[in-house]
């Protein structure tokens, strides 16, 4: 490959054009307008628009990134994480374009990309994992009915997602009804698809997976272990490689399971089979991410390797760099930098990046896609940056991150940076004797004492306004910031009055928790609500929320479904 289109945004983006300098590489970097000025655009070789705000118009928009392929003549494909990188729909477009696709063959992405499928094939190769449904579920009275037969807790997840989206666990059965619609709903909004499946769920897991390279060549090779156990909402926060506190037993088993499952698969590629651990030491498959995990780096940390590197040399037919599992060299973790407000129950928050003053020194390393000046949208993802850092052991790799976590300093929006320093000091997590953190330790060991921040300021317009003009006789299209013509329209006519946004003003009204839009309402417009029911869901950075009343009286709705609002506005008023 010669020019290489990143199908995707944010430091993921940055990191692709870092690899394809390092590798001889042109980078095609494409955005939606609310990315217009962000750093990936600006730091790809090229960078072509792709007119719209929400991830349905832009980056999960197949005709228009091939459309942006073929006009800036890539002839390659790299999906990054999240959108469409385990689209085996979107694969299949990309090799029909005559062009490189950087990942597994659609085959393997379907067959592992259906959770329900890959559970077949795990079980076949003799992976162990727990009971779970055959086939998806088409409603919540299957899901009740796996209850009944297995018992509580199950968890409902999407049949063709990842990265923790579409998973909702019930504890109750009454609950089960309304977990079943909030999974199908966020793997529609995420993945496009809202089939579910059912399994039994583990409680107080750890989460070990194991990454994976595989050639054309006929090389599998399980390149190490990864803990990430410290999640909320089932979506990682800290990650660390090797995985500690495993028997070699332990490890071995997982390491087989990764293996046997991606050779049986026809696996090429970078890919992640990721397990869960039980406090009794029991290993269960989960899935297999047919992609390049968000938590890479410290895999190359503790290895050498480029992953991006070797998944470009993959996709040009270029055998391993390694041909069997490399010993660890030291220690690695990361941590994820997320706006989200820890204080709030780590609630998404969008908004502007005033400072970003990021940590350096030995054993650490920032990719970010982010810098001061920045705008972090509510359209996409919550993750602004990751802080990586090493060291010879385990507990030097702790005492860096203690030291880079004081480092650094944010500002402008809230960011989980206030958790990571806590999680850092907690002994569940950084005992040398042992480890007990587990995948819902933040909800039910963490002691949050963070106070709620500050409100971010409220983002500028992004949305690009669009028109033509002739220059030289040539018709070209024009895109111009909303921002921009509405400060030249206050200048010409005079200082006014803005329109305020509507915020809350007295105790009738029921305020947005967060800056994002409203999925829909739970009740009619004037009934009559108990204090504490949920009157309607709200989504914001591909995460789903519930708004609940906060107090009891009739609601009048003063917002519409489908409307964007900003933090704080009036959604209804109760009285």
């Amino acid at each position: 490959m010669k020019k290489l289109l990143i199908a995707n945004r944010g430091e993921i983006a940055v990191r692709i054009v870092r690899a394809c300098a390092d590798h001889g590489v042109t980078s095609v970097a494409v955005y939606a307008d609310a990315d217009l000025n962000a750093m990936h655009v600006r730091m790809a070789d090229e960078a072509y628009g792709l007119e719209g705000d929400k991830p349905a118009d832009t980056y999960l928009n197949i005709a228009k990134l091939l459309a942006v392929a073929q006009r800036s003549g890539a002839d390659a494909v790299h999906p990054g994480y999240g959108f469409l990188s385990e689209s085996a729909a979107f694969a299949q477009a990309v090799i029909d374009a005559g062009l490189t696709w950087v990942g597994p063959s659609p085959a393997a992405i379907a067959m592992l990309g259906d959770k329900v499928q890959a559970r077949k094939l795990a079980l076949q190769v003799g992976a162990p994992l727990v009971a779970g449904t055959a086939d998806p579920v088409t409603s919540a009275a299957e899901v009740r009915a796996f209850a009944e037969r297995h018992g509580l807790p199950v968890a409902i997840k999407a049949a063709f997602g990842g990265g923790g989206r579409g998973i909702k666990v019930a504890w109750r059965l009454d609950e089960i009804e309304g977990l079943y619609e909030s999974a199908v709903r966020e793997a529609v909004t995420a993945f496009g698809r809202g089939e579910c499946y059912v399994e039994q769920f583990l409680d107080r897991p750890r989460h070990v997976e194991a990454q994976v390279l595989a050639d054309t060549h006929g090389h599998v090779v399980v390149v190490g272990t990864r803990d990430c156990s410290l999640q909320r909402r089932n979506q990682k926060l800290v990650e660390e490689a090797p995985a500690p506190f495993l028997s070699d037993e332990q490890r071995a088993r997982i390491h087989r399971s990764a293996r046997d499952i991606c050779a049986a698969a026809g696996y090429t590629g970078a890919g992640t089979v990721e397990f869960m651990l039980s406090a009794s030491g029991a290993i269960s498959f989960l899935e297999v991410n047919t992609r390049l995990q968000v938590e890479h780096p410290v895999t190359e940390e503790t290895t050498g390797l480029d992953l991006v590197i070797e998944q470009l040399r993959i996709a040009d037919g270029l055998p391993l760099s390694i041909t069997e599992t490399p010993v660890p060299r030291g220690h690695a973790f990361e941590f994820r930098i997320n706006a989200e407000d820890v204080g709030r129950g780590f609630l998404p928050s969008p908004g502007p990046v005033k400072v970003f003053d990021a940590p350096s020194g030995p054993g650490v390393r920032v990719d970010t896609g982010v810098d001061a000046g920045s705008q972090v949208p509510g359209s996409f993802d919550s993750l602004m940056a990751k802080l990586i850092v090493s060291g010879a052991t385990r507990e030097q790799a702790i005492a860096r991150a203690r030291r880079a976590l004081k480092e650094f300093r944010i500002e402008g929006l809230p960011t989980v940076l206030p958790f990571h320093r806590a999680a850092m000091a907690h002994p569940d997590f950084v005992s040398a004797d042992a480890f007990k953190v587990h995948t819902r330790w933040i909800e039910t060991d963490f002691a949050n004492g963070e106070a709620a921040a500050l409100r971010p300021d409220p983002l500028p317009d992004t949305a690009l306004l669009r028109t033509a003009i002739e220059v030289d006789g040539r018709r070209l299209a024009l895109g111009l910031p909303a921002v921009l013509l509405s400060g030249l329209a206050s200048v010409a006519c005079g200082p006014g009055i803005a329109p305020a946004e509507a915020r809350v003003a007295d105790a009738a009204a029921l305020a947005a928790p967060v800056s994002g839009t409203l999925q829909g309402w739970k009740v009619a417009d004037g009934d009559t609500v108990a204090q504490g029911a949920v009157v309607a869901v709200m989504e914001a950075m591909k995460m789903e929320m519930q708004v609940v009343a906060h107090r009891a009286g009739r609601i009048a709705f003063a917002a519409a479904a489908g409307e964007a609002v900003a933090a704080g506005a009036v959604l209804a008023a109760i009285g």
